[in-house]
């Protein structure tokens, strides 16, 4: 009889790299759809630039550079990383600044790192945050919603713009400028492909709970930080906008349900996910309500992510059969 002996695990539960990557895409098809309703030809085309970009990035330097035989393109990552980039540009960005921020995403924030489970950052947050520090004109140019061009859209101020300029002014008046927030959190709003529709993006959360891609532990620790921080201030300063309003503005919502959550940069035990969580709700807070920036949460969440291997260390379980000291 012919004996097979095999590595652990023994019993699979059918998960792979593949399977929960195109999981997290199918994830943000709600959020896609609002973003093509809201934007029109120009999110498509930012979309599909910057997926396209990312897959032949990651393709030639797997090829060409790092000559390895095994081309990894197909397991979803780099799909996920150009989708995920696309929804924090606005729908008017130049073709090319798309690309670059791409190559940097894929060469800089993934692949100099040995690729997939090596990078310890978000690879879509660094071509984000280069885009941001390289072109902050274009990259701070916010289509209107409902300007369904490319290039010749209309632009206006964001609802981070008019909170920001409401704390600088201390004027809570100015908070009347912002959208209801019931349009917030269903409807249409300025700024990136992912800030609109707050509710597409937590149906987008919730089906990947439910298929158990990921915990509840990231994402909800953020809002709920984000949330008490945000009506504390505001009772304490009205012309701090109230936790609704802070909660569907932004990349909050993207952030939250979708990079914290990233398998590679993010703590692995569910107590230092809450950590994890806490600290980059606190930091967004902090960064949007006393930066010079009206956004947060890319740099909190790349902040945490250099803070992640400290986290898994401080939480790491007792072995079995370790010595109480």
């Amino acid at each position: 009889m012919k004996h097979v002996i095999s590595l652990s695990p023994h019993v699979h539960s059918g998960d792979s790299v593949q399977k929960n990557m195109y999981g997290v895409c199918i994830a943000l098809v709600p959020a896609l759809i609002a973003s093509v309703w809201c934007f029109g030809l120009g999110a498509a085309v930012v979309l599909a630039t910057s997926v396209a970009a990312c897959v032949l990035c990651e393709w030639a330097i797997t090829k060409f550079i790092l000559r390895r035989e095994v081309v990894t393109i197909l397991d979803g990552s780099a799909v996920l990383t150009g989708l995920l980039l696309g929804f924090n540009l606005p729908s008017n960005l130049p073709l090319w600044i798309i690309i670059i921020g791409a190559v940097v995403a894929i060469g800089v924030g993934k692949m100099t790192f040995g690729g997939l489970g090596c990078n310890p950052f978000n690879p879509a947050l660094v071509g984000r945050v280069f885009l941001l520090i390289s072109f902050p004109v274009q990259m701070t140019t916010w289509p209107v919603a409902g300007s369904m061009g490319y290039l010749d859209c209309e632009t206006a101020a964001t609802p981070l713009a008019v909170m920001k300029y409401a704390i600088k002014s201390s004027d809570p008046g100015v908070l009347r400028q912002l959208p209801d927030s019931i349009d917030m959190l269903i409807g249409m709003t300025g700024g990136s492909l992912g800030e609109v529709s707050a509710i597409c993006l937590l149906i987008g959360c919730a089906f990947m709970i439910w298929r158990k891609i990921i915990t509840w532990h990231t994402p909800v620790s953020i809002l709920v930080t984000v949330a008490v921080l945000a009506e504390v201030m505001h009772l304490v300063n009205p012309a701090y906008a109230s936790a609704e309003y802070v909660l569907c503005s932004g990349g909050l919502m993207l952030g939250a349900c979708f990079m914290a959550t990233d398998y590679v940069t993010s703590p692995m035990t569910h107590k230092g996910q809450v950590i994890y969580g806490v600290a980059i709700g606190v930091l967004t807070v902090v960064i949007r309500f006393f930066g010079a920036y009206p956004e947060g949460m890319s740099f909190a969440i790349l902040i945490m992510n250099a803070f992640t291997p400290l986290i898994n260390t401080y939480v790491k379980p007792k072995r079995f059969g370790e010595v109480k000291k």
